[in-house]
């Protein structure tokens, strides 16, 4: 499948896999200049770009692993979603949850991006579920 991107910044950079295999393509910061996150501070960072995903798929924007585990910084609304009908500029909502000031530089991979297929089912009311084993058991009631 090939994704429509438009670069609404000249300096943007495409997404892109780090590997042939990597599940997700690697979103970059486009900034003009260093940005600065300080501990327990939330930024909007601007990549750049737009795309038009295919209906019925979805953009998922997660952490990249390795500065969520060494840095402490990642995604503020944990993950982020790409509606298919949604052409504006992705910009990543970024959390610094370190004790320490993070430095985001122009070029630098700042989250990733995977395309998922989504139902889009409808809702209906209804009076009664099916029963199941679990039933009503929520938070921690399937053991440790």
């Amino acid at each position: 499948m090939n994704i429509n991107v438009k670069k609404v910044n000249e300096n943007a950079i495409l997404p892109h896999r780090a590997t042939a295999l990597s599940a997700g393509a690697d979103l970059y910061a486009c900034i003009s200049q260093d940005v600065v996150i300080g501990p327990s501070e939330r930024m909007l960072i601007p990549t750049g770009i737009a795309m038009a995903i295919p209906e019925s798929y979805g953009g998922f924007i997660f952490p990249r692993s390795g500065t969520a585990s060494k840095f402490g910084i990642s995604l503020s609304n944990c993950v982020g979603v790409i509606d298919s009908d949604y052409r504006g500029e992705i910009k990543i909502a970024i959390i610094n949850h370190s004790n320490e000031s993070y430095i985001i530089k122009k070029g630098d991979r700042i989250a990733q991006m995977v395309i998922m297929p989504v139902d889009l089912c409808s809702y209906e009311e209804c009076d009664t579920l099916d029963e199941t084993d679990r039933g009503e058991g929520g938070f921690g009631s399937t053991g440790k």
